[in-house]
C-alpha cells in the first residue's frame, strides 16, 4: 500500500479504484481523471474533510455549492474549501486533475469556493503530485514539491466565472425555470410575472441577493452556459442559438464585453497551452 500511486481514474475504472483522500495522511492527495467518452456525468451534493483544487485539461466542469454556481473551463480550476457542501457535472471528453488539500495545511489558499485560471508550472506541478505513490516520503523533496504546489494555488488568478445564486425560493423557481429554457428572452416584466412578483419587487430581491441587477445577472448566466457549451464541444453558432439570440455577432459582441474576448479566441487560448507530457500521460491510460 505504501508505494502504491493514486490511479488515473478512466471509464473503465471500478469502484475500487477509488481511493478517499480523507483517509489518506497526506497534506496533499492527487489523481488525475479521463475520459474519452462525450457526455456527461454527475456527482451528487457531498463535502470532503480535505480542500479540494480541480483542473480542467478537456470538457468542462460545473461546480454548485450554496450561493453560487462556478464554470470550470479548460486550462482552469475550481477551488472548494474543505467541508463546503458541492455537487459536480461534467461535461464532453473530460481530463483532468484533482489535488485534495489537508485542513491544516490550507494557510494562504482562498476561503471560499472560487475559479482560478491555471498557470503551465501549476498544471506540471499537480502533473508530478499525481505521479506520488499514495503514502509518499515526507520531509524531503516530495514535501518540497507539495509545499510549492500549495503556494501556485494560493497565487493562482481568480476568474469572473461565478454566478451568485439566491437563496430565496421564489428566485430560485425562477432561476431554473431560466436554466432550463435559457433561449427565452423574457423581459423583467415577464419573469416577474411567471415568479408571482411585482417587477419592483423582483429587482429589488434580485439585486439584495446576488448583488446584481436582473440584467446583469442573466448575461452572466448566458456567459456561464455559452463558456460551458462551448468546452463541451459544440460551435458558437449552435450556443447562439440555444441562447436565444437573434445572430452571431450579437452574441459574441455580449460574450465579448463580458469576458474581453471572442469566443473562438477564448476557448482557441484554452486548448493551445496544454502540456505534451501531461497530455500524454493522460492518453497513455
Amino acid at each position: 500500500m505504501v508505494d502504491r500511486a493514486m490511479p488515473i481514474l478512466t471509464d473503465t475504472s471500478v469502484a475500487s479504484d477509488w481511493i478517499e483522500p480523507d483517509e489518506v495522511a497526506r497534506p496533499v492527495v492527487t489523481y488525475g481523471m479521463a475520459s474519452k467518452m462525450i457526455g456527461s456525468f454527475e456527482i451528487d451534493m457531498h463535502c470532503h474533510a480535505k480542500g479540494q483544487i480541480m483542473l480542467v485539461q478537456r470538457g468542462a466542469l460545473s461546480c454548485r455549492v450554496e450561493g453560487g454556481l462556478w464554470i470550470v473551463p479548460p486550462r482552469s480550476a475550481v477551488w472548494i474549501p474543505s467541508g463546503a457542501l458541492h455537487a459536480i457535472k461534467a461535461t464532453g471528453k473530460l481530463e483532468g486533475y484533482s489535488a485534495f488539500v489537508a485542513a491544516d495545511f490550507d494557510a494562504g489558499l482562498p476561503q471560499r469556493c472560487c475559479t482560478v485560471s491555471v498557470t503551465p508550472l501549476l498544471r506540471e506541478l499537480l502533473f508530478r503530485a499525481a505521479s506520488l505513490p499514495l503514502f509518499y516520503d515526507e520531509g524531503g523533496v516530495n514535501s518540497r514539491l507539495i509545499a510549492v504546489l500549495l503556494d501556485e494555488i494560493a497565487a493562482a488568478k481568480v476568474e469572473d466565472l461565478h454566478l451568485p445564486m439566491p437563496a430565496d425560493p421564489r428566485l430560485r423557481t425562477l432561476v431554473d425555470l431560466m436554466m432550463d429554457a435559457p433561449a427565452e428572452r423574457g423581459s423583467l416584466e415577464g419573469w416577474a410575472k411567471r415568479a408571482g412578483l411585482s417587477e419592483r419587487t423582483l429587482g429589488r430581491l434580485i439585486s439584495r441577493e446576488t448583488g446584481m441587477s436582473f440584467g446583469r445577472w442573466r448575461q452572466q448566466l448566458g456567459v456561464m452556459l455559452a463558456v460551458q457549451w462551448l468546452a463541451g464541444g459544440a460551435s458558437i453558432q449552435q450556443v447562439a442559438s440555444d441562447l436565444g439570440y437573434e445572430s452571431v455577432p450579437s452574441f459574441v459582441t455580449m460574450f465579448r464585453k463580458t469576458l474581453g474576448t471572442s469566443p473562438g479566441r477564448y476557448m482557441a487560448e484554452r486548448h493551445s497551452g496544454r502540456q505534451a507530457g501531461a497530455k500524454r500521460r493522460l492518453h497513455e491510460v
